[in-house]
């Protein structure tokens, strides 16, 4: 294993080109935790209400995404859930692990599932919470989505744009968001290689959206992954009505949609997100 500078929890692994600052904790089956999309995400930021309860149980390996955090700032966007579901794979490898169970919200859920399907022997089961690309060609973005991806356009980045965001549409109770944790996201939605490279973005080409449109991969009705799909029932950046889909296309899919929840499942109801995620990872599969 390449690893690089550490701080005392993180550790930075080589994958490929790039560099992926990764947290690793406990023991057991390894879990690995893929966060969000939005400007100033990172792994610990978005899991830090799951960590330790997961780490109970499981090993559990939550890396900052290409794009953010201490990982390098590289995107190939001409397929970032590819390229992300790529770096997720090469970690993996990195680490010595043939095999992993996968967590993940909105954009880490899109590069989860993308994972799963191009290689399915890498991945145990997978646990998705809002997951992007979810019919994403068949209606306009939602306005939450729409100023996610406008986050960098116009005037720039922000704090009242950030903390617009994260108050009204990445969780249902704005007031429960502390002022340390939408600081913490600016500043770290402000370094000069973010604001050059945004690491999220809206697609390029036609090629590109309907390449992120997931649904639209004919691998999904096939797919062996259990899967269980939790969806905060008042998420303004993608609908839940996604659940449904998924839960339809895909042959072995739970559902569960998360009452007085956002898009922020496992920050916004953590003991809830914890025991069904404990309990899904630790069934037996059949």
């Amino acid at each position: 294993m390449s690893v690089g500078e550490s701080t005392a929890e993180q550790r930075l692994v080589r994958v490929g080109a790039r560099d992926i600052a990764v947290t690793d904790r406990g023991a057991g089956e390894a879990v690995v935790l893929l966060h969000g999309g939005g400007p100033g995400a990172s792994g610990m930021s978005n899991y830090s209400r799951n960590v330790d309860a997961l780490a109970q149980r499981f090993r559990v390996i939550v890396p900052d995404l290409p794009g953010y955090g201490r990982s390098s700032k590289m995107v190939d966007q001409s397929d970032p859930f590819g390229d992300l579901a790529g770096a997720v794979g090469g970690l993996l490898d990195e680490l010595g692990l043939d095999r992993a169970h996968l967590v993940g919200n909105s954009y880490g859920g899109a590069a989860a599932l993308r994972l799963a399907l191009e290689r399915p022997d890498r991945v145990g089961r997978l646990v998705l919470m809002g997951p992007g690309g979810i019919g994403t060609t068949r209606r306009p973005p939602t306005p939450g989505l729409q100023r996610l991806l406008a986050y960098y356009g116009g005037e720039g980045p922000t704090r009242a744009r950030l903390e617009r965001f994260i108050r009204e549409d990445l969780v249902h109770d704005g007031s429960a968001v502390a002022a340390e944790m939408i600081e913490e996201r600016y500043r770290a939605s402000i370094d000069p290689e973010v604001v050059a490279n945004p690491p999220l973005r809206r697609p390029a080409s036609l090629r590109t959206l309907l390449r992120m449109d997931l649904l639209r991969d004919k691998r999904l009705s096939r797919t062996a992954t259990p899967t269980l799909v939790l969806w905060g029932t008042h998420d303004k950046v993608n609908r839940p009505s996604g659940g449904r889909l998924l839960a339809e296309r895909m042959p072995h899919c739970d559902l569960y949609l998360v009452a007085g929840a956002g898009h922020w499942v496992q920050w916004e109801r953590p003991a809830l997100f914890n025991s069904l995620t404990t309990t899904f990872l630790s069934e037996e599969s059949t």
